[in-house]
């Protein structure tokens, strides 16, 4: 009988085995040194990296341990790659002198490369409400992309999932957060710069600042000017009240004006002694607060005196 032309070749045990382990392998994420020079922040990134006090102790912890988690990072087409997550990490490293950081590559569409960039920033401690809105916002808008619904028209009622929970009620559950605040720091990203910026120093309160969010840029422009002359800033009523004008059509510097002079009920609570009115009975050299310090121990001394007189 004559044998075939083709020859069966039998595959090892050994070959079967690191084949599979090597299949293994390439699905397992590696973690590569990159160089610095080739990390680019996220594109419109709303996190703020700032060279301060946790800053450095970051730095410090790198010096001593090195990067103890990598950062995620995903190829971009003009070159290197774009940082999704790591973003203070990679600052700390430059702050260390470092020329490289540890990171684990990954092929992301825009979305999935939001969702990941704010889930790995949102639950810290320090945020500013600047960043939790705009980090809201992305994310939202990124969950409803993928639920294949409009980002556009009312947050609340789009991008429903196959069980029929919307985008925002599913965030909801993730973040720990009421769907209702959602929506409410996502309106700060309505707000000009200038204000926006007055929320994050704690200048106009968060409750103020959604309700002025309602107002047009032009609006928002002309209150700045308002509160500059007025040496005041609006609280939860006048703000409601500011809103309901610009509503009506009617709102105006002037009205904005009028409403930014009445006296807030926390100043007629409030006693202030300037430093013109105290300086005469302090040496000149004396600073605020050694006046203030001083103050202190008056009084303290005449309720001592006065609880003695009513004890007699």
């Amino acid at each position: 009988m004559k044998s075939s032309g083709r020859k069966l070749s039998l595959t090892s045990y050994d070959e079967i085995f690191s084949t599979e382990e090597s299949r293994a392998d390439e699905r397992r994420e590696k973690v590569t040194e990159i160089p610095l020079s080739q990390l680019h922040p996220f594109r419109n990134h709303p996190f703020k990296v700032q060279d301060d006090e946790r800053m450095a102790d970051t730095a410090e912890s790198i010096r001593e341990y090195g990067v103890l988690v990598p950062a995620i990072v995903r190829p971009r087409e003009e070159g290197g790659y774009e940082i999704v997550a790591g973003h203070r990490r990679k600052r700390g490293c430059e702050i260390a002198g470092l020329d490289t950081m540890p990171v684990i590559v990954r092929d992301l569409d825009d979305d999935a490369a939001t969702i990941i960039m704010v889930d790995s920033n949102i639950q810290r401690e320090t945020l500013l409400p600047s960043e939790r809105a705009f980090a809201y916002k992305m994310k939202l808008d990124a969950m409803k992309r993928q639920a294949g619904r409009p980002s556009k028209g009312n947050y609340s009622q789009v991008g429903n999932n196959s069980l029929g929970t919307t985008s925002s009620e599913l965030m909801a559950q993730q973040i720990g957060e009421s769907k209702n605040q959602i929506f409410r720091f996502i309106r700060l990203t309505n707000l000009i710069p200038e204000l926006l910026d007055m929320v994050d120093n704690r200048k106009i309160a968060f409750n103020p600042a959604v309700e002025l969010s309602y107002l047009t840029q032009d609006e928002q422009t002309e209150l700045l000017d308002a509160m500059d002359s007025e040496q005041a800033t609006p609280s939860l009523s006048q703000a409601q009240r500011l809103k309901k004008f610009s509503q009506e059509g009617r709102l105006s510097i002037d009205v904005m004006r009028a409403i930014m002079s009445e006296e807030k009920k926390s100043d007629l609570d409030r006693v202030t002694l300037s430093s013109e009115k105290l300086s005469k009975y302090f040496p000149k050299s004396w600073t605020p607060a050694q006046m203030e310090n001083q103050i202190i121990k008056l009084l303290e001394s005449w309720y001592k005196r006065r609880q003695q007189m009513q004890e007699r």
